[in-house]
């Protein structure tokens, strides 16, 4: 089958369209992940911090809850307006995938917005600025409306991205896919291991970027039970959930290799199968080379890549070389993104238990190699989800609806100078727009949590409406400028 309406061979700078419009395509969603995965994190710990709050009265839960509440303010509001450019680059750059398989995807995008933007949306303004305009029960609920509507997101993307990976519940009919089974397309084989990794990873991925911030407050700026508390929640979850993703990160890596072995074949750098008994090494440290099929430079070692995913001291396994060269992802990048993923994850395990001990100690907030150490893997969670979605992504590769459609008969008709200009002009723009945005998520972090701010009042001495006042907000970044910036 061929749907590909590419029609132009020429390159720039060595790239064709095709490539181009796949870079653009990675590039665009490499901006867009972060902020979702920070959003996700950040409004189920905003409902937690909520809860303790009405729980136990502290006072140091209601000031952390108003501070990430700027935070997170700030990276919905990228989140969701990176997100609305790849729904059109749906359309704009790849037509022949929206016209091949836009029924099954398509519907599933639209699910998201009927259930999770819509509950998002009812309830994001009761969050922010409602917190002396409503009940307090009432406020929670709403708080915790907005984190169930992240979580739904997420879900949907998951699934329709779980789809074109493990697709099911299809049939071909006119040229096209059209549904026949929506529970196998929604539940699809990959999608709960992708379900859980996903949220987990933004769950940790949050855990560090908190911890840093109150690691980062300890050493340069101030000593508060409001940074205490960030560090010690953040530590905990990274105690208690990082190996859970190492145990569902192995799963998926099962499921991995059941449904796509050319992609767990170039992760993990093998080229030839193993004859029966004699074991697949892991290697540790190569450079795999696409031309010569063989790893350069290779450490190995002996059986521990079959006890890993086969779980058995000589389970077979199958290397690239029994894959057509057309069908083989490229090895040489997903040998390392898949290396830089689970290495940081490792070390965000070492950061836990480290934590753990020092806790034990009673010197968690007193030792500078710590936090030192948990302030540098403050963007760490990000990194490894970016790196663990390269490897998905290019790991489907050369599919775009995996053993159903390819990439290249998805793409749209543009010319190279075309896409390279659009291209240019996206990296421009998301460098300012996202630059500017990330520069001021750091300026409030910088500043930390303020005491009491969440009590600020009408009668108060500054006089302007603002968050946590009776007053209207002046306007509506008002939730993320606060007091000492209106």
């Amino acid at each position: 089958m061929s749907l590909s309406l590419l029609s132009t061979d020429s390159t720039i700078l060595g790239f064709t369209a095709l490539e181009l419009a796949r870079v653009q395509f990675g590039f665009t969603i490499a901006f867009h992940i972060v902020f979702p995965s920070i959003s996700i994190g950040l409004a189920s710990y905003l409902a937690v911090l909520e809860g303790f709050w009405l729980k136990t009265a502290k006072q140091v839960y209601k000031d952390l809850y108003h501070f990430w509440l700027k935070v997170f303010g700030v990276t919905f509001g990228m989140g969701v307006v990176s997100g609305l450019v790849m729904s059109y680059e749906f359309g704009t750059n790849w037509g022949g995938f929206s016209t091949f398989a836009g029924g099954i995807t398509g519907p599933l995008l639209a699910y998201e917005v009927l259930t999770a933007f819509f509950l998002e949306a009812g309830f994001l303004g009761v969050m922010m600025f409602g917190w002396n305009r409503v009940g307090r029960g009432l406020h929670f609920f709403a708080t915790c409306m907005v984190a169930v509507g992240t979580l739904i997101s997420m879900t949907w993307i998951i699934a329709s991205n779980s789809w074109m990976q493990t697709p099911q519940g299809y049939a071909l009919a006119n040229g096209i896919l059209v549904p026949t089974d929506w529970w196998a397309i929604i539940f699809n084989p990959s999608f709960p291991y992708r379900l859980v990794h996903m949220a987990t990873a933004a769950f940790l991925a949050t855990a560090l970027f908190v911890g840093a911030s109150a690691a980062w407050q300890l050493l340069f700026n101030k000593d508060t039970p409001a940074v205490r508390t960030m560090l010690s929640m953040s530590m905990w979850m990274l105690l208690l959930v990082g190996p859970l993703q190492i145990m569902f990160g192995d799963m998926h890596g099962l499921n991995t290799l059941e449904h796509q072995p050319a992609k767990v074949a170039a992760m993990e750098g093998h080229w030839e199968k193993k004859p029966a008994g004699e074991g697949m090494p892991l290697v540790l440290f190569g450079l795999p080379d696409m031309k010569s099929e063989t790893n350069r430079y290779a450490i190995e070692i002996p059986h521990a890549s079959s006890l890993i995913l086969t779980h058995t001291w000589a389970g077979e396994i199958k290397g690239l070389k029994e894959f057509a060269p057309e069908d083989r992802p490229n090895a040489t990048i997903l040998f390392w993104t898949f290396r830089v993923m689970v290495g940081l994850g490792m070390a965000m395990l070492g950061l836990g238990l480290w934590s753990g001990w020092l806790r034990l100690r009673k010197k968690m907030y007193q030792t500078r190699l710590f936090l030192y150490a948990t302030t540098f893997m403050g963007p760490a969670g990000l990194i490894a989800i970016l790196a663990g979605w390269m490897t998905t992504e290019i790991g489907r590769q050369p599919w775009i609806v995996y053993g159903v459609m390819r990439t290249a008969d998805g793409v749209s008709l543009h010319s190279v100078s075309t896409l390279a200009i659009s291209f240019a002009l996206f990296i421009v723009v998301y460098l300012f727009v996202f630059g500017l945005g990330v520069g001021y998520v750091l300026r409030l972090i910088r500043k930390g949590p303020v005491a009491h701010e969440g009590d600020l009042t009408i009668g108060d001495d500054s006089g302007v409406g603002g968050f946590g006042q009776t007053m209207q907000p002046m306007r509506p970044m008002s939730i993320a400028l606060g007091k000492a910036d209106i």
